[in-house]
């Protein structure tokens, strides 16, 4: 106990901090993630098949590479295309990349929860593609998949680790754990507090999760 008293007093404020920089990261990726995720299930569902194939690639790629792997890539493969972005703008974008894919995979077995009868009945009163998308499928398919949009946020706060692998500016968590044990040699007591933050917000976010889909679940 007295080492835990020690490591708090000494590094409480940057464990603060770094749970603070986690946030950001989390709620900064999901928010561009799942907007652009919703972009991305729009343009699957329009009548142009090579667009529908391309978004479907983008979906496959990004759901399916290593979140470190495609930082790697941005870090340290964009530049020799002249491609330059600052180290935690890179761990956003690859964040946003990855969330923006599982948000279009999700949105799409939405979709099909939608009964086809009332985009017929919204195509028949004239409402067009875009406003049926956009009044009708989209916030039902929303709706519908608050549990794997829960899980996706837990997964992406969760990978906000990735930072640990860039010197990034402001360390977040599991960074700050890389920098202690470097000049402390704590060991397993950094490691502790950073998994009570992890699970004490996973356990948060599941929790809100699973109030909001009782709110807007739909009855059949």
């Amino acid at each position: 106990m007295g080492d835990l008293a020690k490591l708090l007093k000494d590094f409480g404020p940057a464990f603060l901090n770094a749970a603070l920089i986690t946030w950001k990261l989390t709620i900064i990726s999901y928010s561009l993630g799942v907007l652009l995720g919703i972009v991305l299930t729009f343009l699957r569902v329009l009548p142009i098949k090579p667009l529908r194939r391309l978004v479907g690639v983008y979906v496959e790629v990004f759901r399916n590479i290593p979140t470190v792997a495609l930082l790697i890539i941005i870090v340290f493969a964009l530049p020799d295309l002249n491609v330059l972005i600052d180290y935690e703008p890179s761990v956003i974008v690859a964040l946003v990349l990855v969330c923006s894919a599982f948000t279009a995979d999700n949105l799409r077995s939405g979709i099909n929860t939608v009964e086809a009868g009332q985009i017929e009945a919204s195509y028949s009163l004239g409402m067009g593609l875009f406003r049926t998308m956009f009044d009708i499928v989209l916030p039902q398919a929303l709706r519908a998949v608050v549990q794997p949009m829960t899980s996706l946020l837990i997964g992406l706060m969760l990978s906000t680790a990735i930072a640990s692998q860039v010197p990034v500016p402001h360390r977040e968590l599991t960074g700050l754990v890389d920098m202690i044990n470097n000049e402390t040699a704590s060991g397993i007591l950094t490691f502790g507090i950073t998994a009570v933050f992890y699970v004490a917000s996973g356990l948060v976010i599941s929790w809100a999760g699973a109030r909001l889909e009782r709110k807007v679940r739909i009855l059949r």
